[in-house]
């Protein structure tokens, strides 16, 4: 059964396993600059920024966050990136003084939603948002993990991973390898506010980014879904349009059933056009066709959700 909280509980994860990168050399600033959305001058000791880095077509390579540390940069983005999102970062080092190491398994790394700074035994406290709540992440040494995570319980009550997805969708926050591929710009996943800087120099995509904000338009748009007869919904979901003879205008990317709103909702992709708030969608598995389906109904809906 998915754990329930309250939306004022102050509340912790386990954020160990995300993937983490150590950036040092002369040159790392300048460099780092020029692979990521946000501007690197944000990221200090003691908060983090949150970026996204893309290829020349603006569409993305990986979501991560960044913070200073000392004469370096640590870097965490999602496990499944810890291959890939490193060997992009290297096959843009020329003849810069940059290296990159692989430090997923030298820290551990948890994360407090919390107004006040908590205050650990031990380890490095970056305030960071992650969510749409004030939060907290503290770096420490493995070794002491279960003692920090005993410690954050006495205090906060723990999130586990079902919880938590539950509330990020609530929330409206995508997610590497469900709203965030390598088939998306920023922009089309609502980060423009939280992880885009127009103000800050070149980096690899930038054209692209700043001719979609002066456009003002968008191929598509990730939206806040709620089913309208209470039937659940599905990741993978196409999306059709009842106005145009059933034609498909999106998909579903998340889906949950949110006890604090007594709904199934979900998050997805609807085509310009079809993602105004109120639009009438019809989800249908893949193997099914748009006719069979219309039994499912969706409204589009603000996000968050909550």
């Amino acid at each position: 059964m998915t754990q329930s909280f309250q939306a004022e509980q102050a509340t912790f994860l386990d954020l160990s396993g995300r993937a983490k990168f150590r950036l040092t050399g002369t040159e790392r600033f300048r460099f780092l600059n020029g692979q990521i959305t946000n501007d690197l001058r944000k990221a200090i000791e003691t908060a983090a920024i949150e970026a996204c880095m893309l290829n020349a077509k603006g569409k993305m390579n990986g979501h991560l966050f960044v913070s200073a540390q000392g004469e370096s940069f640590s870097v965490d983005t999602e496990p499944e990136l810890r291959e890939t999102l490193r060997t992009r970062l290297e096959s843009y080092i020329i003849a810069d003084d940059v290296q990159i190491e692989d430090v997923t398994d030298q820290f551990s790394l948890f994360h407090v939603l919390s107004e006040e700074q908590p205050t650990p035994a031990h380890g490095r406290i970056v305030s960071v948002r992650r969510s749409m709540k004030t939060g907290w992440d503290i770096w420490s040494d493995p070794a002491g993990h279960d003692a920090l995570r005993e410690q954050l319980s006495s205090t906060f009550a723990f999130l586990d991973s079902a919880a938590a997805e539950v509330m990020r969708i609530e929330q409206g926050i995508p997610r590497w390898g469900c709203e965030l591929t390598e088939e998306i710009i920023p922009i089309e996943a609502n980060l423009e506010q939280r992880t885009i800087d127009y103000e800050k120099g070149c980096y690899i995509g930038q054209e692209v980014i700043s001719r979609t904000k002066m456009s003002g338009q968008t191929n598509k748009r990730l939206c806040g879904l709620i089913s309208l007869g209470d039937i659940p919904l599905q990741p993978g979901m196409k999306l059709a349009s009842a106005s145009t003879a059933g034609r498909e205008v999106g998909w579903i990317t998340s889906a949950t059933h949110s006890e604090r709103l007594g709904k199934e909702i979900a998050l997805g992709y609807a085509k310009r056009g079809f993602n105004d708030l109120g639009t009438a969608l019809n989800p249908f598995a893949p193997e099914d066709s748009a006719q069979k389906a219309r039994a499912i109904s969706v409204e589009v809906v603000p996000l968050p959700f909550v």
